[in-house]
């Protein structure tokens, strides 16, 4: 064959595929790619929340408050509940636990270990049975349990400390003094400090709220609104202190005031509930003939912002170790002139003090040792 007779038919093949129509693409749907969900937020070892609705009306703006253990100008503050260590200049985050709520440690665990560095560094609660273990400032928390952050009577306030965890007998008490502050004249509760997810020393602030069982409520009342997660952070409670430092403001200081506190020393689960010595005073003098409350509300350093509820030893706590017990006075004689006169603010003195030695932090051999086992359990 020659090689002509090959090459036409070849190009007559050639010539009709180039004119087939091209196939219609237009109609392929394009696949939508899955949306990209954002990682889980560690704030409170909870998904992340909703976005925040927008404000109904701005929040008034209020001065900055000093922070929970905060000590009168000029005082030395001998302590109930142990002495407190030195706040570090920044609150760090907490470390987000590893898969299967591993805690992650940035030091050694060895029993000279700062207990703080360990216990201020664990995201999630120990999975064990609810038990406060040890004393209120020296101590730990197994089976805590979260207080919501919202709630209908209450918001917690200060979410990235993740210090909203309890014993299960204070979060039930909190939930049931929030249903009861709109019957006192209260909107609802803004709760501050309670524990640490396994309790424990913090690396900030308090030197108690070790064991899951002291709370601190706000002095100023919910708002009618819902709190952004920023006002949770930058918001400040209202001091009801005149200047003087030793008599509440009554521009500030109201009768619901008075009967939140009331109603929250009526408890028979409360130990003990700690206010400003001036609050104290405030309180002797609004009580009336209804005084059997008033042993339980203990004058004491800072606690103008806030108030500072301790529950008792709950049944089950074996090793919980209480307070001895407050007394069967009312407290409101000598031992509050007493305590106004240690807080009553004082001159700066011409040559200012040395400044004394900070103690060593508290190590993890000076906790109970079932402490260790809580701190590692998984």
């Amino acid at each position: 064959m020659r090689p002509s007779s090959i090459r036409v038919p070849m190009l007559a093949a050639l010539a009709a595929l180039l004119a087939a129509p091209l196939a219609d693409t237009s109609a392929v749907a394009a696949v939508p790619l899955p949306p990209v969900r954002p990682p889980p937020s560690w704030i409170g070892n909870a998904p992340a929340a909703p976005a925040d609705p927008a404000p109904a009306a701005p929040v008034p703006p209020v001065a900055a408050a000093p922070s929970a253990g905060a000590v009168s100008p000029g005082a030395t503050a001998p302590s109930e509940d142990g002495p407190a260590e030195a706040a570090a200049p920044a609150e760090p985050a907490p470390a987000a636990p590893s898969a299967g709520g591993r805690p992650r440690f940035t030091i050694p665990v060895t029993a000279s270990a700062p207990a703080k560095e360990l216990f201020g560094n664990v995201g999630v609660p120990a999975p064990l049975a609810a038990r406060a273990i040890g004393f209120y400032s020296r101590g730990c928390l197994a089976g805590a349990k979260a207080l919501p952050v919202d709630g209908k009577t209450w918001q917690v306030m200060r979410l990235s400390r993740n210090r909203n965890w309890g014993h299960p007998a204070l979060i039930a008490y909190l939930e049931k003094l929030a249903a009861a502050a709109p019957g006192l004249g209260w909107r609802g509760l803004l709760v501050g400090d309670l524990a640490q997810p396994r309790g424990g020393p913090m690396l900030t602030g308090h030197a108690s709220h070790q064991i899951g069982l002291d709370a601190d409520i706000w002095l100023t009342p919910m708002p009618n609104r819902k709190l952004s997660t920023k006002e949770r952070e930058d918001l400040s409670a209202t001091s009801m202190l005149k200047d003087n430092g030793v008599e509440v403001d009554p521009k500030l200081w109201t009768a619901a005031h008075a009967r939140l506190i009331r109603r929250a020393a009526l408890d028979p689960e409360v130990e003990r509930i700690f206010v400003h010595p001036a609050i104290k005073q405030a309180l002797c003098t609004s009580a009336g003939t209804d005084r059997a409350w008033l042993s339980k509300v203990r004058p004491y350093w800072g606690h103008h912002y806030h108030f500072h509820v301790r529950l008792d030893c709950p049944p089950g706590s074996e090793g919980c170790r209480p307070q001895d017990p407050p007394g069967s006075g009312d407290g409101c004689g000598a031992e509050v002139k007493e305590w106004l006169a240690k807080v009553r603010p004082r001159p700066e003195p011409a040559t200012p003090a040395k400044p004394a030695k900070p103690k060593p932090p508290m190590p993890l051999s000076a906790l109970p040792a079932e402490c260790r086992t809580v701190l590692l359990a998984e």
